[in-house]
């Protein structure tokens, strides 16, 4: 039973790890194409400008928490960054770097303890999903030209 169930183990990393380098090759792609890139960021920028996110930054308020301990908006913060570093001859590299160090300065440094860094870290993978979601909800209705 052991063995069976660092078998399914295997076969979840297999999995995760196919899916990361489909998602990869397709990103390389769509970061090659001129057009493909300033269409996206051009559909991005009008999300912002629209404020089409602000259904979304409500649930972002967290009105119940102590309002000195209340993050501001740390996943909007890290969207941003990484729209700012996208450009046609970016690479994958960078747009993870960008997140990378996004995640250091707001999530990993902030966090005084192991039960404090776990909080804010599943707190801010809730929010980015939620924000991604909304994100690409509003493309796919509103601009399909941008979503590629």
């Amino acid at each position: 039973s052991s063995s069976l169930t660092e078998a399914q183990e295997f076969v979840k990393r297999l999995r995760r790890q196919t899916d990361l380098c489909n998602m990869v090759k397709t990103v390389r792609a769509l970061l090659n194409n001129n057009s493909t890139v300033t269409v996206l960021r051009s559909g991005l920028h009008a999300i912002f400008n629209e404020k089409s996110l602000d259904v979304t930054k409500d649930l972002f308020q967290e009105k119940f928490r102590n309002p000195k301990k209340r993050q501001k908006n740390i996943q909007l913060k890290c969207l941003k960054n990484l729209i700012s570093s996208l450009t046609s001859s970016t690479d994958i590299r960078d747009l993870l770097s960008c997140l990378s160090s996004d995640l250091q300065t707001f999530v990993i440094k902030p966090s005084k303890s192991k039960e404090a860094f776990k909080d804010q870290a599943s707190d801010f993978m809730l929010k980015w999903n939620l924000l991604l979601s909304s994100v690409g909800k509003i493309l796919t209705i509103n601009r399909t030209d941008s979503f590629g």
